[in-house]
């Protein structure tokens, strides 16, 4: 099977219901050769599955699968960012954070409160510099809501989110790439580390990027709407 995703084209075999439902608004029908083979095996999810008995077969296919995904997507100038991405007025915005900070309640107050929001990715979108722009895609992996559409929007900003008193701050990139290399997949070869490690240093360049801390009101997503877009 093949899909289209963060501008490329991707080949796997999906066997799990769970991997064959995400993939299927992804679904490419084309003559296009694949950029990315996701060449996982069978065995190897079944491996990491009594590795990680909690889990289900499809739910291993899942993760494992997308973490094959982002570590090849560094050949194509790409990265996974952990955050939740909106669309406003043409321009994609990530909330990066630990698991249960509360960065997908914070862009789903935006839906709320902000008209003409959409949600890319709730979890796991890609970034991708394309011709020294950076771009957010939607991806079939979105963690737990399956909240993602299959576009791509060039990046407005990035803020990296903490609760507290309702306060937002531009900073520069060197301060927060260790936040941002907490909240990626970090190939394990040397030979996709350089390349990721060039286009995130690209990405923390030229990309506005923010700490925020909030709460969750309308408050909070007026302050990063208004700290943002100045």
């Amino acid at each position: 099977m093949k899909i289209e995703t963060a501008g490329l084209i991707v080949e796997l075999n999906p066997k799990g219901d769970l991997l064959l439902s995400r993939v299927e608004p992804y679904k490419y029908v084309g003559e296009k050769p694949a950029d990315i083979v996701i060449d996982v095996s069978e065995q190897y999810y079944l491996d990491r599955q009594k590795e990680n008995p909690h889990l289900s077969f499809a739910e291993c296919e899942y993760l494992w699968s997308a973490a094959r995904f982002y570590e090849l997507l560094a050949r194509f100038s790409g990265v996974m960012l952990h955050s939740s991405c909106v669309e406003y007025n043409g321009k994609a915005y990530l909330f990066s954070a630990p698991s249960g900070t509360g960065k997908s309640t914070h862009t789903h107050l935006w839906l709320k409160y902000i008209p003409g929001t959409r949600i890319i990715n709730d979890d796991k979108p890609a970034l991708r510099v394309i011709d020294s722009t950076v771009f957010a895609f939607g991806t079939p992996w979105s963690g737990k809501t399956d909240e993602s559409i299959p576009t791509g929007v060039p990046v407005g900003g990035i803020a990296f989110l903490s609760r507290g008193e309702n306060k937002i701050e531009r900073v520069g990139g060197a301060t927060v790439l260790k936040d941002f290399m907490d909240q990626t997949v970090r190939p394990s070869s040397r030979e996709l580390m350089v390349p990721m490690l060039d286009v995130v240093d690209k990405i923390l360049t030229d990309v506005p990027v923010y700490r925020l801390s909030c709460d969750m009101s309308k408050d909070a997503v007026l302050t990063a709407l208004n700290g943002m877009k100045a």
